[in-house]
C-alpha cells in the first residue's frame, strides 16, 4: 500500500477526512458533565464495577476519558454487505508486501486488506453462517475479530467517532452501547460490562498468505463507497514515536509502535514482540502459572497454545503503547538472548 511522502500524520488525517467528505479531523476532547467519580456502583459484571451517572447512563469507563476522533458517528462507514473476489483478482491491486487481516474459520479462508480497512475499520461479515465482526484500528495497529452476537441475536456494529486510549470505540446498532475495540468491552451504555467473544485473526503479509492459502476469499474494493484504496492517509504515523490522542497509561521501555502479540491467562497479561517471534520462531513461557507455547509459521500466523490443556489461546495484535494502555499490569517477554531493555 503506497504511503504519502508527507512526514506529518496530521496532514494525512486531513486528507482522509476530506476524501470522506467529513470536513472535520482533529480530536475534540473535554470532560463529560454527566459522569462523576462519585456515581454509585449499581452492579458488578465479570468483576467490573458498573456505575450510573445522573442521566441514568451505565458505564465502566468514565465517559470523560472518551474523546472525539474527528469524524462523526458512522463518518468512517462500516462495510455491512461485504463482497469477495479471488486471490488472482485481488493480486492485481494488492502489493506483495502489503499487510492484510486473514483468518481461517470453519474451513472458510478470508482476507481483509488493510488498504480497505484503514478507510472503514469495521466489516460486519457472516462466515459459515455465523455473524463475525472484523475490526481494525489504524491508530493502534490492532486487527481483531469477534462474534457479533448479543443474547443470541446477530448485531451490526459501526464507528462511533470516539476514541478511548487512542483506540476505536465502536457502537452496536441494537442498544447503541459504546464498545472498545481492544478487549471487546462494552464501556458506556445499556450493555456496559459485557464482552464480545474474540476469535483468532492474523495480520500478515499478502505475499506470504497468498502462497499458503491460494483459495482465499478476498474483500473486494467494490464496497459501495468511493475511497482512495491503496493510499494510506496515516502516512508515517506507524513508524513515528508520537501519539495523536491521549492514553491513560504509558510505558517507554520499547518504541510505542512496536508490534506485540498480547495474551491473557487467568488474569495475567503478557506481550510478545513480533521481532522476537520472527527471530525465535517458537517461544515457551509460563503465564499465570500456565505453560504456553507461542509460534509463528511461514505465512505469519501466530498461534498460542495452553500446553497444560492443549487449548488454543486467542492473541491480540497491537502496537505496544495500545496494549499497555489497556493492560498496564502486563509483562513484556524478554528472550534470554535479547540485549534490549
Amino acid at each position: 500500500m503506497r504511503r504519502p511522502t508527507k512526514r506529518t500524520v496530521y496532514i494525512g488525517l486531513i486528507l482522509a477526512a476530506v476524501a470522506a467528505g467529513l470536513g472535520i479531523v482533529l480530536a475534540q476532547s473535554g470532560t463529560d458533565p454527566g459522569a462523576s467519580a462519585t456515581d454509585d456502583v449499581v452492579e458488578i459484571v465479570d468483576g467490573r464495577a458498573i456505575r450510573v451517572d445522573a442521566s441514568g447512563r451505565r458505564y465502566v469507563v468514565d465517559p470523560a476519558l472518551i474523546v472525539g476522533g474527528g469524524p462523526p458517528k458512522d463518518g468512517i462507514p462500516s462495510i455491512d454487505r461485504p463482497r469477495f473476489v479471488s486471490v488472482a483478482e485481488a493480486d492485481a491491486w494488492i502489493a506483495d508486501d502489503e499487510l492484510v487481516l486473514a483468518l481461517v474459520y470453519e474451513d472458510v479462508v478470508r482476507v481483509y486488506p488493510l488498504q480497505i480497512l484503514v478507510w472503514h475499520e469495521i466489516v460486519n461479515d457472516t462466515i459459515a453462517g455465523d455473524p463475525i465482526l472484523i475490526t481494525y484500528c489504524p491508530l493502534c495497529g490492532s486487527g481483531i475479530a469477534y462474534r457479533r452476537t448479543l443474547d443470541g441475536e446477530a448485531v451490526e456494529f459501526g464507528t462511533s467517532g470516539k476514541l478511548y486510549n487512542s483506540n476505536l470505540v465502536m457502537y452496536d446498532r441494537k442498544t447503541d452501547t459504546y464498545w472498545s475495540q481492544i478487549d471487546g468491552l462494552a464501556i458506556v451504555g445499556e450493555s456496559a460490562g459485557r464482552t464480545l467473544e474474540a476469535i483468532s485473526i492474523d495480520t500478515v503479509v499478502w505475499r506470504d498468505w497468498r502462497l499458503a492459502y491460494p483459495d482465499s476469499e478476498v474483500l473486494s474494493q467494490e464496497t459501495g463507497f468511493f475511497r482512495r484504496y491503496g493510499v494510506d492517509p496515516y502516512g508515517s504515523y506507524y513508524e513515528d514515536s508520537f501519539l495523536i490522542f491521549p492514553v491513560e497509561e504509558r510505558d517507554d521501555r520499547v518504541h510505542p509502535k512496536t508490534v506485540v502479540f498480547g495474551i491473557e491467562v487467568d488474569g495475567a497479561f503478557v506481550a510478545y514482540r513480533e521481532s522476537d517471534l520472527i527471530a525465535l520462531g517458537t517461544i515457551e513461557d509460563v503465564v499465570g502459572g500456565v505453560r504456553v507455547r507461542v509460534t509463528r509459521d511461514p505465512a505469519g500466523v501466530v498461534s498460542v497454545v495452553n500446553l497444560d490443556t492443549g487449548a488454543a489461546i486467542v492473541k491480540e495484535r497491537d502496537f505496544w503503547f495500545a496494549w499497555y494502555a489497556f493492560h498496564p499490569e502486563t509483562h513484556l517477554f524478554q528472550p534470554a538472548t535479547s540485549d534490549e531493555n
